[in-house]
């Protein structure tokens, strides 16, 4: 398979069920060669799979699908030049600002299926809008956008034409997303037809939209629920409040205390109760668990579980009784259907679902059941099929995003992975082999670690998957200590005390994979982003069995990393403060053992990434070339921790490929 096939890739999200529940929204993730961009388009599918998903956005992205009560329209966000109808209907006014030269941000558009013609914008907010919700009773929406003062808005300008930043607040800055600033996001009730809006002023978030926290409004009969942290030190706030407030800008209420963070809000359909998926604020290794609201408060329905919601899931109403959404359960994303009452316990459903199949994002409308379904061998698809039938029935299979890819490349088998550690814990993880491996040979293998910590593999479609294992490579995912998906005690296990435990998980199931004569002793390879390029230092610092590595985007000293990057919150949490806990820092920070790294190792950065600056990147390579170990540093310029450019995506695989044939014995001797 050549790299240049990453542009055939295809991803599914946002997925929306029409109310009738005939048919299916979703979004897509496409890859632009050209112009070297990721694209989304905007398709509708009929949820019988009696036809071809049928394409709405052609020039331009879209994304957050919602349709509307009625179900004849259906809005969603859109980056897109300014709808000329706005102009028309204002007699020529043409405004500077969002209606002048400058490049258009995000608002809502909406079609209406029942006429047809082009999306109508219906918002116009000169610094975009984050999210909406309809009404109830399809009219209105409520939208979330930033809306400084004019102060704040001289300011931006200024920042934009190169002027100082001046800061303020605690969380000063946010990977993907720059300086931040102390410009408010409101709640703004728009009428569908006349553009009108008004502004709730009490539903607001302090900042939000710029520091990683979203106000997710969700509107029902009862009101608007929506999410903030608006203390008096918001940025040191942990816990993120449920509240409610009347479309008119009364009534509001804070539904949640501080126990909780909160998240995903949804109402049911009576109108009368509110679900939402709620963490523990200083605790997260903790399961985040689904509430729901009653008279006396709120509480968990799915406590019992010890399984965490699963982290693009969101919560649907089956009906006025049920919940559905998805947990990571023991290394697999699965369903569960969740009595609103907690007086029946969780129980696993969609019985058609596979043992290496793992469900992304869902919805429900009518009777209906839409998912996305990622399988290793197949790709990722949108499927439907009633609510009735999750436990038994066979769902439709609305898209095949991927054939393009999977028809001319062989794709990998994959296979569970158990094996012990040193302290007897049972492990898990994945092992994707060749389609045409027989078991007669060992093969190289790539140990990819997943990031977090607190995250999981579970069986899925990926193009460095595919990739390796058509260049001959066995990947092996292991879901180390300190992974959701099997608990809380098997998350916890490494709070405040990052390495020793994943590192040696890592290390035990390669030796596992090398006793078991898969994997070849000596062309071992490993591999990490974030999390992952973390433990791949911690693993060379630990052991010299791999051939090379590749530390991606990673952070090698935590006591260096603290007010740099922006999870302050986070080390706080585990480690306390650097003044008050220099130990705990340094014990958890490869860089301190860099006297025993040995293996060759390629270490990549974003030049943006604020998750993990690149100046940690640049100590740990700096230090390895001081004592003359092979290293390699690449730095993506102007990529936060994500990498987005798709030729920038396909450098990295040819940067690591690259380095591990330098450095593979079998290919130096040859």
């Amino acid at each position: 398979m050549d790299l240049s096939n990453y542009y055939d890739l295809r991803t599914l999200s946002g997925l929306a069920v029409s109310p009738d529940g005939e048919r299916v929204a979703f979004t897509t993730t496409e890859y632009d060669e050209v112009e070297d961009e990721r694209v989304s388009g905007l398709f509708v599918a009929p949820a019988d799979g009696s036809g071809e998903p049928h394409r709405l956005t052609r020039a331009s992205g879209a994304g957050s699908p919602a349709w509307s009560p009625d179900g004849e329209r259906l809005a969603f966000t859109a980056t897109r030049d300014r709808d000329t109808g706005i102009r028309i209907e204002r007699d020529g006014d043409e405004e500077e600002g969002e209606n002048g030269d400058d490049e258009p941000s995000s608002q809502v558009w909406v079609f209406d299926l029942a006429r047809g013609g082009d999306a109508r914008q219906v918002t116009e907010r000169d610094r975009g809008v984050a999210e909406f919700d309809w009404s109830p009773d399809g009219e209105r929406l409520v939208v979330a956008a930033r809306d400084p003062t004019e102060d704040q808005e001289a300011y931006l300008d200024g920042v934009e034409d190169g002027e100082p930043i001046e800061v303020e607040r605690l969380q000063h800055k946010q990977d993907g997303m720059g300086w931040l600033d102390d410009v408010r996001t409101y709640l703004f009730v728009v009428d569908v037809e006349t553009r009108e809006e008004t502004r709730l002023d009490e539903a607001y978030g302090t900042a939000a939209g710029t520091d990683g926290t979203s106000l997710s409004p969700a509107w029902g009969e009862s009101g608007i629920a929506f999410l903030s942290k608006r203390e008096r030190r918001p940025d040191d706030q942990k816990a993120v409040g449920l509240y409610t407030i009347q479309p008119d800008g009364t009534g509001l209420d804070r539904v949640t205390g501080d126990e909780v963070s909160a998240s995903a809000p949804a109402w049911g359909p009576d109108g009368a109760r509110l679900a939402f998926v709620g963490g523990n604020p200083t605790d997260w290794y903790e399961p985040p668990e689904v509430y729901v609201t009653g008279e006396r408060g709120y509480a968990s329905v799915s406590g019992g579980l010890d399984r965490p919601v699963a982290r693009y899931a969101g919560l649907s109403w089956v009906d006025d009784e049920t919940l559905l959404t998805a947990f990571g359960d023991e290394g697999r994303t699965r369903l569960a259907l969740l009595d609103a009452d907690g007086e029946d316990e969780p129980s696993w459903t969609f019985g058609a679902q596979g043992d290496f199949e793992s469900v992304r994002h869902l919805g429900t409308g009518g009777k209906t059941v839409a998912l996305s379904v990622t399988d290793p061998s197949a790709g990722h698809d949108a499927y439907a099929l009633s609510a009735s039938a999750l436990d038994d029935g066979e769902p439709e299979r609305l898209t095949h995003l991927n054939r393009p890819l999977t028809r001319e490349t062989p794709t990998p088998t994959c296979e569970d992975v158990r094996w012990e550690n040193e302290d007897g814990d049972e492990l898990h993880g994945y092992l994707y082999l060749p389609r045409d491996y027989d078991g007669d040979e060992e093969l190289p293998l790539v140990t990819s670690i997943h990031g977090g910590p607190i995250a999981y593999d579970d069986p899925a479609f990926s193009f460095d998957t595919l990739h390796w294992t058509t260049q001959g490579y066995a990947v092996f995912r292991p879901n180390y200590r300190g992974s959701s998906s099997y608990g809380y005690e098997f998350s916890a296990a490494i709070a405040g005390e990052w390495g020793p435990k994943e590192t040696h998980d890592v290390i035990a199931g390669v030796e596992r994979l090398v006793e078991s004569g898969v994997a070849d002793a000596d062309r071992l390879f490993a591999t990490g982003f974030s999390y992952g390029g973390i433990t791949t230092g911690y693993l060379v610092a630990e052991t010299d069995m791999f051939a090379a590595g590749a530390a991606e985007h990673g952070l090698y000293d935590y006591r260096s990393a603290f007010g740099t990057d922006d999870c302050q919150n986070w080390w706080e949490a585990d480690f306390g403060l650097p003044w008050d806990e220099e130990e705990q820092y340094d014990a958890s920070s490869s860089i301190r053992d860099v006297d025993q790294m040995e293996t060759p190792l390629l270490i990549t950065a974003g030049e943006s990434d604020w998750r993990c600056p690149p100046t940690q990147s640049e100590q740990l390579y700096v230090s390895l070339k001081k004592r003359d170990v092979p290293a390699k540093l690449v730095v993506y310029q102007d990529e936060h921790h994500a990498i987005g450019s798709p030729d920038r995506a396909i450098h990295r695989l040819e940067a690591i490929d690259a380095w591990f044939d330098e450095y593979d014995p079998e290919a130096s001797a040859e």
